[in-house]
């Protein structure tokens, strides 16, 4: 989206200039799934999809949020001095909740603003548009209102926001990756300690395709939180005979001998997703890192497997998308991405290949779902930004 039209669009709205534009991206993750609240390793990447936005200060405690993506709600107004969830209000509560947590961080934010936003992240997609809005807000506030914050502080506001306003029990890799991306590298994160490294993304010839499901997934009501409690039970059992905080702490071997403290079958399969995947994480960036791309498209796939079988989060969509997608020619690799439930997968498909690939794979997941699925190619994207300010 052009600065040009995005000013335009906010003065038509507020009738005034807007002092700054603004874009925070979407994500992906290659590999790492459901590992980072389990204090693993994740390996995800800014997109170029994402959330445009635009504001402009005020005088007066005024908050008025409008989005071009629910222009039916047109302007929802409320007071900076009672920033509380209501669920009437949608979309704006992930702004008010990380206005709510950088003033009770100690910044001072005194005056209200306007804030426009357009985004082109298919809504429920799974490629994060919530954590982009937070850390769009975030930025927004440190512009307008000239804070001094690190970009890793605003990442823990965004999580705290998802966690403690919004109320879904999840990772910090969401909001890590939007706030923290850079151009055509991934970024491979230890959610235990926070330590990153910024990998190089060299797929070759060939190109990441998003396959969005047209499956709405809400997160807040999917089974999300009862992994989680799933997992940290396993945890407890283990340490019957172990010293761990978080499953991320094992590797394989060590979590195949102690297993047998698990009592039920589906904590056992979760912990064992959650083991496992980590390690594949780990083994997919060396195999980038050498340039061993077929190896990585098998890593991903074996992600796949384990989270239809273990974890349990894919669903006749995801799956679909994915067991149709390691049939086609020239894909190296096919994954849901996310959450699970719907939402979106990625495949690793060679650049002249991936037009036949779109085609064949809409076919089949149309003949199976009875409706079609949507592609995009993804762009690795920087993280949320400044784009211009009022001259």
């Amino acid at each position: 989206m052009e600065v040009a039209s995005l000013n335009q669009a906010f003065e038509k709205i507020f009738n005034q200039p807007a002092d700054a534009s603004f874009f925070s991206p979407g994500r992906i993750n290659l590999i790492g799934e459901h590992t980072d609240y389990n204090g693993g390793h994740v390996f995800p990447a800014a997109i170029s999809l994402g959330t445009y936005g635009a504001a402009c200060k005020r005088s007066d405690k005024k908050l008025r949020f409008y989005s071009a993506n629910f222009a039916e709600a047109g302007i929802i107004e409320v007071d900076l001095t009672h920033l509380v969830y209501d669920k009437a209000h949608g979309w704006t509560n992930y702004p008010k909740g990380v206005l709510k947590f950088l003033q009770e961080a100690g910044h001072v934010i005194d005056t209200g603003l306007d804030l426009y936003i357009e985004g082109n992240i298919p809504n429920g997609s799974g490629l994060s548009s919530s954590a982009s809005l937070e850390l769009l807000m975030g930025i927004v506030a440190e512009e307008l209102y000239q804070l001094k914050l690190d970009r890793l502080d605003l990442v823990k506001i965004g999580q705290k926001t998802e966690n403690d306003f919004i109320g879904v029990n999840s990772g910090i890799m969401d909001q890590f990756a939007v706030g923290m991306g850079a151009d055509k590298k991934a970024i491979y994160l230890d959610t235990n300690t926070l330590e990153y490294d910024l990998v190089p993304l060299d797929l070759g010839d060939n190109l990441i395709v998003i396959m969005n499901t047209n499956k709405r997934r809400e997160l807040a009501d999917s089974k999300y939180n009862e992994r989680r409690a799933e997992c940290e039970q396993a945890v407890q059992e283990l340490n019957q005979k172990l010293d761990i905080k978080t499953l991320g702490q094992l590797d394989a071997q060590t979590f195949d001998e102690y297993s047998y403290l698990i009592k039920d079958e589906n904590r056992l399969k979760r912990a064992r997703h959650a083991v496992w995947e980590n390690q594949r994480t780990l083994q997919a960036r060396q195999a980038l890192e050498a340039g061993k791309l077929e190896e990585f498209g098998r890593l991903v796939n074996a992600s796949h497997v384990s989270l239809e079988h273990d974890y349990e989060v894919t669903g006749l969509e995801l799956d679909t998308l994915a067991h149709a997608a390691w049939e086609q020619e020239g894909v190296l690799g096919a994954r849901m991405t996310g959450a699970g439930f719907g939402g979106c997968g990625i495949a690793v498909v060679a650049k002249d290949k991936v037009e036949g690939f779109s085609q064949a794979l809409e076919k089949i997941y149309t003949q199976t779902v009875g409706y079609a699925p949507a592609f995009y190619t993804a762009e690795i994207s920087q993280g949320s930004r400044v784009l211009a300010r009022k001259q």
